[in-house]
């Protein structure tokens, strides 16, 4: 399993992935799960995957591949704004699953794969989309803006009461990091590394990439921080019956 979350905010964009997968309690391994493609000055694009990780990476080899090409067909590289840009990627999943649907099918094995797909596109906003295992996708808007993929209930409860369109980038790392914080206590199939990227408006490249160890300072003194700051506010909530 894995966990994976983006936040659309009025200053930019801001994406998480774990790296964990498995196939079992004792087959785990580690694999990068978000892609970037950038053009500077012209586009910047950003996808992260949950599910199936050969489902996954074959909807990621047919897009690199036709990027790569030399022929006039449709790619990331130029699709005009960003609903075409996902509509590309929807179309790469559709692929991969008209290639490899009936085999996995007779395997009793689901065409399991979630992306989430998010960027700029010359002068156009910055947008996110989600895209589902059959090819199709929805947008984020100003009430909901983020999306989540993978093992995201965890992580949920906290983007809901804190996630706004108008937070700073650092306010949406900070959130997006606590997030995950709850999802790596409560679940052993999400665990570090984790990839981020933070993307500045207008910027059309790649404004900081980051990878968070467990380690990592920051990260050890947020969830410190956050560990504490709940059971204060527990302490200070009147008992039942009071």
């Amino acid at each position: 399993m894995t966990y994976a979350v983006a936040l659309r905010l009025d200053r930019g964009l801001v994406f998480a992935a774990d790296t964990r997968t498995n196939a079992g309690l004792d087959n785990i391994a580690q694999y990068r799960k978000l892609q970037t493609w950038r053009q500077p000055g012209d586009r910047l694009l950003v996808l992260m995957s949950a599910g199936n990780l050969a489902v996954t990476q074959s909807v990621l080899s047919l897009l690199n591949e036709a990027a790569s090409d030399d022929d006039e067909r449709p790619t990331l590289f130029n699709a005009t704004n960003m609903y075409r840009a996902t509509r590309i990627v929807g179309d790469a999943v559709r692929e991969a699953r008209r290639i490899d649907g009936e085999a996995l099918k007779a395997s009793r094995i689901n065409f399991n794969s979630h992306f989430i797909f998010g960027g700029q596109i010359k002068d156009e906003r910055p947008r996110l989309f989600q895209i589902y295992p059959e090819g199709n996708f929805i947008e984020a808007g100003d009430d909901t803006p983020f999306f989540q993929i993978g093992e995201h209930k965890y992580g949920k409860p906290i983007l809901d009461r804190v996630a706004r369109r108008d937070m700073s980038l650092g306010e949406a790392v900070k959130l997006l990091l606590l997030s995950f914080d709850s999802t790596l206590r409560s679940n052993l199939s999400v665990g570090t590394p984790l990839d981020l990227v933070i993307y500045e408006a207008g910027s059309l490249d790649l404004t900081r990439e980051v990878r968070i160890e467990a380690e990592d300072p920051y990260f050890r003194k947020l969830s410190a921080d956050w560990s504490e700051a709940l059971r204060h506010a527990f302490s200070t909530i009147d008992d039942y019956g009071d």
